[in-house]
């Protein structure tokens, strides 16, 4: 009997191929006669016993597991034969799956992690405990800094500048339709402190070869033209872009898939304990897994997760607020932010933890604020950084103060009203920075977080640099700056 195992060259599925090949060798090898490798067209992954179809990705919308491959093919060759433990699991027990590397979160930073490691090759899967990209990644404002790499690129350069050419890529080169567009930004100048704030920071910058420039508002008003000409002045960011985060972090799943990671939503993990060869077994209420490496990349939800492994992981939950509008015609063409919140976080003492919130034991400390109209047209704003746990409840008042900031940039909103509010959680550390890279108390432990506000921008470059040290085991240099050994730490003792 001949087994045919056709694949996609270009999706580069050839090493999950041969995987299966000898999953279904070492179980068959007295029935099977031969089991063939068929490089195939874009997309294909079939699995044929003597010309007979066992497994189709088109057909089954996913690959298949080991063990219901073999079952297809036992039904076919040896019909009563009893495939022991294969069998067992779909007698009243869990399935349990091994896999190479388990991700846990499903968010933008998680999901590239998964289609960089899966291009690798192995077996790799993801976990979410919703839908892809229903926190965080989702619901922000889909705003993508970046300043350029400088002079002496650092980790900012590399998660900004990175992410950038990612999302570029994932449109221009492969085809997803992400709404991206590097559009440029401008943060607007309102008083003459911000306006003397901006006036040092730009020379700043640009000696340092960051690609910012300080304009009049005549120039502005050239670039933006429903820009209110009363403010003092902008700074110009003209790489920065913008993208729809929905689409976005669902479009790297799917090209995660296409490389062969698994995905797995509706998937909360439940328990994760530590074997003793260092791989580790992660329950959920459908199936358990076993793997060899595992990435914590739950956002806001990573100090939860940690503390199933006795971890105390210092990633906070701080609530985003935002707001939109009907869709309009076209009426603005950059992204915004005001330098109100900037000069403010630039005198703020270091010993406020987490930085850069807007408010402080309840009080608002200063206004912050970001936005954007979409390709289909809505205005899109947000700003409000406010340490409550997890509460995902808009607050009224803060969406009234962030409208109206929203006015003074752009005065046609006086006559625009608000169609919606909603509210995510971002995952603050402790203090200000990234926490990515291996997690020295526990073997073969990653994690991404850490990422703050702009995790939407920085996340595929984050997931990327932490795939390249898995792979490699090598850490690029750049994750120096952002070593959980720096703060991850074992849980107190009780009692």
């Amino acid at each position: 009997m001949r087994v045919e195992i056709e694949y996609c060259v270009k999706c580069r599925w050839l090493l999950r191929a041969a995987w299966m090949a000898q999953e279904l060798l070492s179980t068959f090898e007295h029935d099977l006669g031969e089991v063939a490798l068929v490089p195939g067209k874009p997309g294909v992954y079939e699995v044929r016993l003597n010309g007979q179809v066992m497994w189709s990705r088109a057909a089954e919308g996913r690959f298949p597991e080991a063990k219901e491959l073999k079952q297809r093919v036992r039904d076919h060759i040896a019909p009563g034969r009893d495939l022991g433990h294969v069998d067992r699991i779909d007698r009243g027990c869990k399935a349990m799956q091994e896999v190479d590397c388990l991700i846990i979160g499903g968010g933008i930073a998680g999901v590239s992690t998964a289609y960089h490691l899966a291009g690798y090759g192995g077996r790799v899967t993801l976990l979410e405990r919703g839908e892809i990209a229903s926190e965080a990644s989702g619901v922000n404002a889909g705003q993508i800094g970046a300043l350029g790499w400088g002079h002496m690129p650092n980790l900012q350069s590399y998660l900004t500048m990175g992410s950038m050419e990612l999302f570029k890529t994932l449109q221009l080169d492969h085809g997803y339709d992400i709404a991206f567009r590097q559009s440029g930004a401008l943060q607007v100048i309102q008083t003459e402190a911000q306006d003397a704030f901006t006036r040092g920071r730009v020379p700043d910058l640009q000696a340092d070869g960051y690609q910012v420039e300080l304009l009049s508002m005549r120039e502005a008003r050239s670039i933006e033209p429903e820009i209110n000409p009363a403010l003092l002045g902008v700074m110009y960011m003209p790489l920065r872009g913008q993208a729809d985060p929905k689409v976005a972090t669902q479009a790297f799943a799917q090209a995660a898939e296409r490389h062969g990671a698994a995905i797995r939503t509706g998937h909360a993990v439940t328990g994760i304990q530590v074997r003793a060869d260092g791989a580790y077994r992660v329950e959920t209420p459908h199936e358990s897994f076993v793997a060899g490496k595992l990435v914590l990349a739950a956002g806001a939800w990573c100090a939860p997760i940690g503390e199933m492994l006795g971890l105390k992981i210092p990633i906070v939950p701080i609530r985003g607020q935002m707001w939109d509008t009907e869709p309009l015609p076209p009426r603005t063409f950059q992204t915004f932010s005001s330098a109100e919140s900037a000069s403010h976080w630039d005198t703020e003492s270091r010993a406020e933890t987490p930085p850069e919130l807007t408010h402080r034991q309840g009080q608002r400390v200063t206004r912050h604020i970001y936005g954007r109209q979409t390709r289909e047209g809505e205005l899109r704003f947000g700003g409000d950084r406010e340490m409550l746990g997890y509460n995902q409840t808009p607050d009224p008042a803060g969406i009234e103060i962030n409208y109206g900031h929203a006015k003074e940039l752009l005065p046609f909103l006086q006559a625009v009203p608000i169609r919606r509010t909603w509210a995510g959680t971002m995952p603050f550390s402790l203090d200000g920075a990234p926490i990515i890279g291996g997690i020295p108390l526990l073997p073969n432990l990653y994690i991404v977080s850490g990422l703050a506000s702009s995790g939407f921008g920085r996340g595929p470059m984050a997931g990327k640099l932490l795939a390249d040290y898995i792979h490699t085991g090598h850490r690029p240099h750049v994750l120096a700056e952002s070593d959980p050994a720096r703060c991850v730490t074992w849980m107190p003792e009780k009692g």
